[in-house]
C-alpha cells in the first residue's frame, strides 16, 4: 500500500483524493484530515446557502469518501495536533488543501472599526462557521458598503437585500436568518477600482439580482465605456456586461437598491465609535488598465463595511509561506510535500478550478513514487496512536453522518438542514 494524507476536506482535497485512487486504485490509502468533524469546507462555509445546487457537488465528493481505501479523519487540526513534519513520518506523502480561509485587509484607515468586516466573517456566519457565530454584524442603520467586484461582493450584497421568504430552501443558520428577517438596511453599495469590464462577476450570479424581491440593482450608465467596446470581451464577461446595461435601465420601484459604484477606490473609514462613513477617492484606467486615482473624494455612509478583496492561506509551521500561499513549484512544495487548490495558487477560479490541481499533483506522485512500490509508513494507525497519546479524539465520515442526520432532523421547515455552529455541538451529536 502507499499511504497519503490530505489536510482539508474541502472541493481541492477530495478531488485529489478522486485523482490518487485513479493513479493507484487498491493499492492507495488516502486519509482526508480535517480540523472540524464535519467535512466539505468551501462547500459547507463558503457557498451561498441559497446555491444549494452548487453545494450538491458534496454527492460526488461521498462516493469517493465511501469508497475503500479513503478515510475521513475529523477533528484534528495539523499544525496544532500533529505537524507535517510528524505527518511525513506516518505518509508517503502529504498534501495540503487547507484553502484560503483568511480576510486580506485593505490596508486603509479605520478598517479595524467595529462594524468593518470581512467577507469570510460575513459568509462564515450566515452559513454557520463556528469562528463567527457570535459576528454579530451590524445591520441596524440603513446603508451597507461591500468593497470588491467578484462573484463573493455578489453574495454579499444579495443575502443582505433577500427577504425572508426569498431563503425558502436555503440552509441559512437560524441566527442569520432572523437578525438579517429584522436588519435596517436600504442600500448596499458595491465598490470597484475600475470599470465594468473589469469585473470579476460571472453572469448567473450578477443574473439573480434582477429577480429579488425587494430590492433593485442600480448602474449609472456613464460607467460604461461605447457599447461596441463590449466585442473583445471574452463570453462569459461579455455576457455580465450586458446584464449590468440592463440593469441601468431598471427602474427603482423597490424599497432596496444594490448600487453599483465603478472607478471608486476606499481611502478611509471613519466613525466617531463604530463605522459610520467611507471616504472614496475617484479613480480612472491608465494606458495598462490600471486604476489611478483622480484626487477627487466623496463620502458614502455606511453603518456596516464587508470587504471582499481576496482571501490567505493559514500559514503552518516549517512550510514555505508567501504572498498567502504556500510556496510551490506547480503544487510541489518539499520532497513528499505538496498542495493543491487555493493553498497552491491563491484564491482564483470555481469550485472545479480545483479538480485540475489535484490530478496534477497526483500524476507528479505517481512518477515519484510507482504504484507497484513498497511502502514502510505506518499511515492512519500511526496517526491514531498518536493521536491519542495527546488525547485528540478523531472523528470519521460514520460520525459526520450522524452530525449530518442531527442536522437535517432540526431543520425549519423548507429548509435541508439547520447546521450547528458549535463545535460542542457537533460532539453532542456523537455523545462525546
Amino acid at each position: 500500500m502507499r499511504h497519503f494524507a490530505i489536510v482539508g476536506s474541502g472541493p481541492a482535497g477530495f478531488y485529489t483524493a478522486e485523482a490518487l485512487q485513479r493513479a493507484y486504485g487498491e493499492r492507495a490509502r488516502i486519509d482526508i484530515i480535517d480540523r472540524y468533524p464535519v467535512p466539505y469546507g468551501l462547500i459547507r462555509f463558503g457557498v451561498a446557502p441559497d446555491h444549494q445546487s452548487l453545494k450538491a457537488v458534496s454527492k460526488r465528493y461521498d462516493k469517493v469518501a465511501d469508497s475503500a481505501g479513503v478515510d475521513f479523519v475529523g477533528n484534528v487540526s495539523v499544525g496544532e495536533d500533529v505537524s507535517v513534519a510528524e505527518l511525513l513520518d506516518f505518509y508517503d506523502a502529504v498534501i495540503l488543501a487547507t484553502g484560503a480561509p483568511h480576510d486580506r485587509k485593505l490596508g486603509i484607515p479605520g478598517e479595524d472599526l467595529p462594524g468593518v468586516v470581512g467577507s469570510a466573517e460575513f459568509v462564515g456566519w450566515y452559513n454557520g462557521h463556528p469562528q463567527f457565530a457570535d459576528l454579530a454584524p451590524s445591520l441596524g442603520g440603513a446603508d451597507a458598503v461591500v468593497v470588491g467586484n467578484g462573484n463573493v461582493a455578489l453574495d454579499c450584497a444579495r443575502i443582505l437585500s433577500k427577504t425572508r421568504a426569498e431563503f425558502e430552501g436555503s440552509d441559512i443558520v437560524g441566527h442569520a436568518l432572523d437578525a438579517l428577517d429584522a436588519s435596517a438596511i436600504r442600500s448596499v453599495t458595491i465598490l470597484g477600482r475600475r470599470g465594468p469590464h473589469q469585473i470579476a462577476m460571472t453572469p448567473k450570479e450578477l443574473g439573480e439580482l434582477g429577480h429579488l424581491e425587494a430590492a433593485v440593482p442600480v448602474v449609472e450608465p456613464a460607467d460604461f465605456p461605447p457599447v461596441e467596446a463590449d466585442e473583445p470581451l471574452e463570453p462569459g464577461l461579455r455576457k455580465s456586461v450586458s446584464l449590468l446595461r440592463g440593469f441601468a435601465d431598471l427602474a427603482a420601484d423597490k424599497p432596496k437598491r444594490i448600487v453599483f459604484d465603478f472607478f471608486a477606490k476606499p481611502v478611509r473609514i471613519e466613525g466617531a465609535v463604530r463605522v459610520e462613513r467611507i471616504i472614496v477617492e475617484r479613480t480612472r484606467l491608465d494606458d495598462r488598465g490600471a486604476a489611478v486615482g483622480t484626487g477627487e473624494t466623496y463620502v458614502l455612509p455606511a453603518s456596516l463595511v464587508i470587504t471582499a478583496i481576496g482571501y490567505s492561506t493559514t500559514p503552518i509551521a516549517d512550510v514555505p509561506f508567501e504572498g498567502g500561499k504556500f510556496v510551490n513549484d506547480r503544487g510541489r512544495i518539499a520532497d513528499r510535500l505538496y498542495a493543491v487548490g487555493w493553498a497552491r495558487r491563491g484564491p482564483s477560479g470555481t469550485i472545479g478550478t480545483n479538480r485540475p490541481d489535484g490530478y496534477e499533483v497526483a500524476d507528479q506522485i505517481a512518477a515519484e513514487m510507482p504504484a507497484d512500490g513498497a511502502s514502510a509508513k505506518a499511515g492512519v494507525e500511526g496517526l491514531k496512536q498518536l493521536l491519542a497519546s495527546r488525547g485528540i479524539m478523531a472523528t470519521d465520515y460514520d460520525d459526520w453522518r450522524k452530525i449530518e442526520a442531527a442536522e437535517v432532523a432540526q431543520a425549519r421547515p423548507g429548509s435541508p438542514r439547520e447546521k450547528f455552529v458549535r463545535h460542542e455541538h457537533w460532539m453532542s451529536a456523537l455523545d462525546r
